[in-house]
């Protein structure tokens, strides 16, 4: 009987946190906001895109918990707001993509947040709208 109290115990933590709202989505820091400033310095935001071509996965830029940036080129920088949790990014936790052989990232693409040093997710989230930042007067 003992037993039966103990595990429902153990369980309680897990069932509350089922039970709890969507995610919060948390603002930027002054860092994070300053460091999007300068990302988009002297840029021009354009009409929204579903997808993108994905040419590099190197250019992938996270920035705080739901914002990450892809650099084209000095001239254009797509801005995407993450929908979702993918929450530990912005302590260091790495954006996985959950990829098919599509040469696009595409609103609606699934991602996950790791953290590295255990291998385990810290949440789940997908792209929202792609934003182009061009170069005022290019």
């Amino acid at each position: 009987m003992m037993r039966k109290y103990s595990l429902a115990l153990a369980l309680l933590p897990l069932a509350s946190a089922c039970t709890q709202g969507a995610p919060v989505e948390r603002q930027l820091s002054a860092r994070e906001t300053a460091e999007l400033a300068k990302a988009l310095e002297g840029k021009v935001a354009g009409q929204p895109v579903s997808c993108i071509p994905s040419y590099r996965n190197d250019a992938l830029r996270v920035i705080g918990n739901n914002t990450v940036l892809y650099r084209v080129n000095k001239d254009l920088v797509y801005k995407a707001d993450l929908q979702g949790g993918c929450n530990g990014l912005s302590a260091g936790d790495a954006l996985v993509l959950n990829r098919t052989t599509s040469s696009q990232y595409c609103r609606g693409d699934m991602a996950r947040s790791v953290h590295l040093p255990t291998g385990m997710m810290s949440g789940a989230c997908a792209f929202g709208d792609f934003v182009p930042y061009r170069t005022a007067g290019k």
